[in-house]
């Protein structure tokens, strides 16, 4: 019997888990390893996870760290022999502005929503009607029937009030997604909220943890690597470059075509050649995949629905005489629509301290931040150059932190359309292309379809390499 082959389109962080867990994950390639090839239209491997030198130090340019209490992206770095690169955060806690100055956010807080009423009573943030508004959460809970999903939105509205959801929740959920919480979906984005109104009454205490047996868990909330996160592709394939794994990078797949009457029944087509393979793996963007296989059935046809924003970061360097930080805490949140003594809103959404995060970044001359804008319904940032940009979040962030002046450097990342919006339904619409593909001998794997965080997207690949090794009749 020949040897089976296997082809990933797509080289991001998805697409490299895949092609790790198809030869063996942690065990190693056997004599039932498939051939694998990973394809990659860009010129390096990693999609959004990259690294560069600025102000003499190695940072991320994408994702900057990983929950650490998710096992995929933990667990990879293990079985790659990395265990003594991963890097705990420093710091923990965050500062959020509102009513015109910035207010230290309460712990107890899950993706922003409060767990007790003592901690949003105390919190000077929240004006008198936001905390009656929890008060009535605690007390005479409303009712609300969430049905088969809801958006994020509707929840909080419902039990928390206007305030709490847009001025509170929404800097929180709204930044890690890059999206707004009238148009997330609960059941994919946040299931622990939709979980928690599903029981009814109070959303606060249903969203309490209950588990003590995590009170004396000593793991770090996130963890980095010591070369940036941005190095775990590059890791990755050096590993499986030793594995015999093919990876071409610059190279767009053209066309994957069924052959029904050949040996592979399929290939996988680019401007210049032809792979035959038994199973092909998707990791790339919804619209991507849709223009491959979307004629082959409505149901991937219909991951095109699936739509994606785009977001930049400005990241500075400041001499430490320079600008005067909060006292603790890793960053700052800005709910959207927030006036200033500028021109329209503020655009900066979120401002990391990254130096207080990641011991390795730390110096005793300046002060590393970073601030993050755009959100599915603001591309202000696309409109300006890199300096402009620049100097824009500068003046905003002058509004934003005390003393703030002269920058000594800055460094502007964009990242066009790279955050997928799961809007309500989400679930269901993966689920129906996810039955589909099998016919088609195809896995979808990626940031699509199970989650934006790294860990989400190595845990996506790897289940597309499962799922792909028991559809072509366990060749791995």
């Amino acid at each position: 019997m020949s040897r089976a082959s296997i082809v990933i389109v797509g080289g991001g962080v998805s697409a490299l888990a895949a092609a790790w867990e198809l030869t063996g994950g942690a065990d190693g390639p056997s004599e039932l390893t498939p051939r694998v090839e990973v394809i990659e239209a860009s010129v390096r491997c990693g999609g959004s996870l990259a690294t560069t030198t600025f102000s003499g130090r190695t940072v991320d340019l994408g994702a900057d760290g990983f929950l650490a209490r998710r096992p995929e992206a933990v667990s990879l770095v293990r079985e790659l022999g990395l265990d003594d690169q991963l890097e705990a955060i420093a710091e923990s806690g965050a500062w959020l502005w509102s009513r015109g100055q910035l207010h230290e956010l309460p712990k107890g807080l899950v993706l922003g929503v409060p767990t007790t009423l003592e901690s949003i009573l105390h919190f000077r943030g929240v004006s008198w009607r936001g905390h009656l508004a929890a008060k009535r959460d605690a007390l005479a809970p409303a009712r609300l029937h969430v049905g088969d999903d809801a958006t994020i939105g509707e929840i909080t509205r419902a039990k928390l009030g206007r305030e709490l959801s847009y001025q509170f929740i929404e800097p929180m959920i709204g930044g890690i997604q890059a999206g707004r919480i009238d148009e997330l979906s609960a059941k994919s984005v946040f299931p622990a909220l939709y979980a928690a109104a599903q029981k009814g009454g109070s959303l606060m205490r249903a969203l309490r943890p209950t588990n003590s047996s995590n009170v004396n868990d000593t793991t770090p909330v996130f963890y980095s690597l010591a070369d940036g996160v941005g190095s775990l592709p590059t890791h990755l394939v050096t590993r499986l470059k030793e594995r015999d794994v093919v990876i071409r990078t610059g190279v767009a797949v053209t066309a994957l075509r069924r052959t029904p009457a050949g040996s592979y029944p399929l290939e996988v087509d680019t401007f210049a050649t032809t792979t035959p393979a038994n199973g092909v793996i998707l990791a790339t963007p919804a619209t991507v995949t849709t223009s491959l296989i979307g004629s082959y059935d409505p149901d991937l046809d219909a991951l095109g629905r699936i739509d994606s924003a785009g977001a930049a970061m400005v990241t500075f360097s400041i001499l430490r005489a320079n600008v005067t930080l909060p006292p603790r805490g890793t960053g700052i949140l800005i709910p959207l629509g927030t006036q200033w003594s500028g021109e329209g809103s503020l655009m900066v959404t979120a401002v990391t301290f990254l130096d207080r995060k990641w011991p390795r970044l730390r110096s005793d001359e300046d002060v590393l931040l970073r601030a993050h804008v755009g959100r599915s319904d603001d591309a202000r940032w696309s409109e300006l150059d890199d300096d402009a940009l620049a100097r824009r979040v500068s003046d905003e962030l002058a509004f934003l932190l005390p003393k703030w002046s002269a920058p000594t450097d800055s460094l502007v990342q964009r990242w066009p359309l790279a955050l997928p919006q799961y809007r309500v339904g989400h679930d269901q619409l993966v689920d129906r292309a996810r039955r589909a593909s099998v016919h088609y001998g195809v896995a979808l794997a990626g940031n699509s379809y199970d989650g934006v965080g790294v860990p989400a997207s190595i845990g996506s690949g790897r289940r597309a390499a499962r799922d792909i090794t028991a559809l072509i009749g366990g060749a791995g």
